[in-house]
């Protein structure tokens, strides 16, 4: 049965001490507070080489930039386009691993090693080919992260919670660009653009500690929960029958709604990813905006896209509790009205090529992705619960090449960073968009599928 139909007013719902602002008393949203984190260092150790190149490459007379680098924008674009080279390669491992090991062990070593690997950077990254190297491995450990916090969700996120729990944590994706592009802005211009990589390596690292000694796989095996908020979460995620399955590859990559689902990530990531890379050099170089400026209005549309993630998160879990909606209905309008938009703004920001109007939609069409987001990111929860890692690891995977092709295609096309080449750059992301829109709208489900569907016990009737 599709869990548009599961009863969400029976009292099996319900805990005795229901969750209300003192959110920290519950175990579960403690993990949900360290998965935002983890998430917010994640990103920042991602992003944080957008802004730093900008000063890496630039001749200081101050005395601040003692260190630079002659990269020519083809070169530099290879720099921050290899990330995903080894990014795209560990999305099937991390949902698989993450099935056998532990969701909560696979993200601490994906967030933990690039951290380590920023530390190293301003010491091994002289060259275009050392800092490509250190990118591609960032990158293989940073690619388990989003495939295996789905084997967190799956174990922890009760289903009338499952919305928000996760778009709560995946905030901390976008608030960690918006706070790392000033930021990083900042440390570069006035303590040297190493600091960027000591301070949010650091943070990392950091962050690694904290997350291994709290996070456990499953809230059976943490010792400080509570036996109310243990019942509850056992009363609302069913696990599977303790069988070996085989995982059905066809019929994942043959699946419609899996299809669906890899599209719209791929759009929203196509917008994303060239924005998150390239909206610094564009305010700089074609709109003439200062560093401090550029660093700053790189991360607005990031900061709204988180805040709107968030809300979207509490939005969708309200639809469908209330039963105002199904939750293939909240999934799909959600995803496919919010990717219009998002082509709209970007094709008026690139007809534009305004200083304040190009900010404003470029703000507005990244933002609105939030609601993308938390519709196509909980989906393969919706579908598949037992394999939702592995879809998303499938469907992460071809967004990832949004990565590499978008900053080497930019390159490419702005070539004198003058206003037609930008035009250019902004079309495809808005027919990109559109696409994405089109397609999810056909083809998504909030239904189990046949080929996920399995026998299910609670774990307290296994005692």
């Amino acid at each position: 049965m599709g869990e548009d139909h599961i009863d969400h007013n029976s009292s099996v719902y319900r805990e005795v001490e229901p969750l209300n602002w003192m959110f920290w008393k519950k175990r579960r949203y403690i993990v949900v507070l360290l998965a935002f984190l983890g998430y917010f260092s994640s990103y920042s150790l991602r992003v944080n080489l957008s802004v730093a190149i900008v000063v890496m490459t630039a001749k200081d007379e101050t005395g601040v930039n003692e260190r630079y680098f002659e990269w020519n924008t083809q070169e530099r674009g290879l720099i921050l386009s290899s990330f995903y080279w080894g990014y795209i390669l560990t999305q099937f491992i991390g949902g698989i691993f993450a099935k056998r090991f532990g969701g909560n062990l696979i993200l601490g070593i994906g967030i933990g090693v690039p951290a380590v690997l920023s530390l190293l950077t301003p010491w091994l990254g002289t060259t275009v080919t050392a800092m490509v190297v250190i990118r591609v491995l960032q990158g293989l450990f940073g690619g388990v992260t989003f495939p295996c916090i789905h084997d967190i969700w799956y174990r922890w996120a009760p289903t009338p919670e499952r919305s928000r729990m996760t778009s709560i944590a995946y905030a901390g994706m976008f608030i960690g660009t918006v706070v790392t592009m000033p930021t990083s802005a900042y440390l570069a211009t006035s303590l040297g653009w190493e600091s960027v990589f000591y301070i949010f390596g650091g943070l990392g690292v950091l962050w690694h500690i904290v997350w291994i000694i709290v996070v456990r796989s499953a809230p059976n095996k943490d010792r400080f929960i509570s036996d109310d908020e243990l019942q509850y979460i056992e009363n609302t995620v069913s696990v599977e029958v303790k069988e070996k399955r085989v995982i059905p590859w066809l019929s994942i990559i043959t699946s419609r709604p899996v299809l669906a689902i890899t599209v719209a990530q791929f759009a929203l990531n196509w917008g994303y990813n060239t924005m998150l890379t390239q909206m610094p050099s564009f305010l700089a170089d074609t709109l003439n905006y200062d560093l401090g400026s550029s660093g700053f209005l790189s991360g607005a549309p990031y900061l709204t896209m988180g805040i709107l993630v968030s809300i979207a998160g509490f939005l969708a879990d309200m639809f469908i509790n209330k039963r105002w909606l199904t939750i293939t209905q909240v999934r799909k309008y959600f995803v496919s009205v919010s990717s219009l938009v998002q082509a709209i703004c970007m094709i008026m920001a690139g007809f534009l090529v305004d200083p304040v109007w190009s900010v404003v939609l470029i703000i507005l069409s990244v933002g609105t992705g939030g609601f993308v987001t938390c519709g196509y990111s909980v989906n393969p929860l919706d579908i598949a619960p037992d394999f939702a890692s592995v879809v998303l690891g499938f469907s992460n995977t071809f967004s990832c090449l949004t990565g590499i092709i978008s900053p080497i295609l930019t390159g490419v096309l702005v070539q004198n960073q003058d206003i037609d080449e930008w035009r250019i750059v902004f079309y495809i992301s808005g027919g990109i968009h559109v696409v994405g829109s089109v397609i999810y709208w056909f083809w998504c489900s909030g239904e189990i599928q046949p080929w996920s569907a399995t026998k299910k016990i609670d774990e307290k009737s296994e005692e």
